[in-house]
């Protein structure tokens, strides 16, 4: 009797769900990113802001039928050390992340790239040149913000990886809050991913003047990957002033991690005596 070798169902609908999540959620964010450099398209952050919130509003409603519509490592990273998912899931989800949002890169780069040559010959850019990470930012992220030129701010490597570190911690903290079902303000299910989408937009409105608001390593290092193989070369990897893995990717995961420990460890059980009751929290 030969071996049956098909892929576990449940892994399949996990792989496919958060790859398809990151897939919109970094399409419609990194695309609000682009219009707003090559066609002046949003007036603000603040516009930008909105566009990220709704997108990971609609990608949470596209996929979590399918997964937990984590789409962000530092959210299934948080959720493994609270028990809210099995550890043993973690590759399954962190790979889809990691893809859709390297995807998502291609597709917006297929739409756009014909713009991006016009801009960069307009404003005397030479991609994988000092000063191209004005287009690279469509992908991955810098610090200072170089949307505000010389009006930016001054942002040393420690400023960036506390911003991300304390952002990422906020957006996993509002997550747990808003699905846990201890915490008697928590909304209906229905409505818990329009919630999280404006936690997105405000964090990314106080973070994004400094470090662009990456808050997610998926959703950085997937288009970041993306720009270095399409020619920014070093100013996407590892950038004008390198550290994007530490700032991008380990200050989320460590912001998210302590948000982790500290919502479970102490807000949730100050949550179940207040409120006498507790239905558990939501497991994936």
């Amino acid at each position: 009797m030969s071996e049956n070798r098909t892929l576990n169902p449940g892994l399949a609908c996990d792989f496919l769900g958060e790859l398809l999540g990151t897939f919109i959620l970094v399409f419609l964010g990194c695309g609000s990113v682009a219009v707003a450099v090559l066609f002046s398209a949003h007036s603000g952050l603040f516009q930008v802001a909105a566009v990220w919130g709704m997108g990971v509003a609609l990608a949470i409603y596209a996929s979590r039928g399918l997964s937990c519509a984590h789409l962000n490592p530092a959210v299934s990273i948080a959720f493994a050390l609270a028990k809210r998912m099995p550890a043993k899931k973690l590759p399954v989800y962190l790979a889809a992340q990691f893809l859709g949002a390297f995807l998502a890169a291609a597709v917006l780069y297929v739409l756009f790239s014909g713009s991006i040559v016009r801009f960069e010959l307009a404003n005397d850019v030479v991609r994988g040149f000092p000063g191209s990470e004005r287009t690279a930012m469509m992908f991955g992220e810098y610090f200072p913000n170089p949307a505000f030129g010389q009006a930016g701010a001054s942002v040393s490597f420690f400023n960036a990886f506390l911003a991300e570190g304390i952002g990422t911690c906020l957006l996993v903290l509002f997550i747990f809050s808003l699905t846990e079902r201890c915490n008697v303000g928590h909304p209906d299910s229905g409505l818990a991913p329009l919630f999280i989408g404006a936690a997105v937009s405000v964090v990314v409105c106080t973070i994004a003047p400094l470090t662009q608001a990456g808050l997610n390593p998926a959703r950085d290092f997937g288009p970041r990957l993306f720009a270095y193989l399409a020619g920014w070369d070093h100013v996407a990897i590892p950038g004008p002033r390198g550290g994007f893995l530490a700032v991008y990717v380990i200050a989320p995961l460590v912001g998210g991690s302590v948000a982790s420990v500290f919502f479970t460890k102490v807000l949730r059980p100050l949550m179940e005596r207040r409120s006498g009751r507790c239905g558990g929290s939501e497991i994936c």
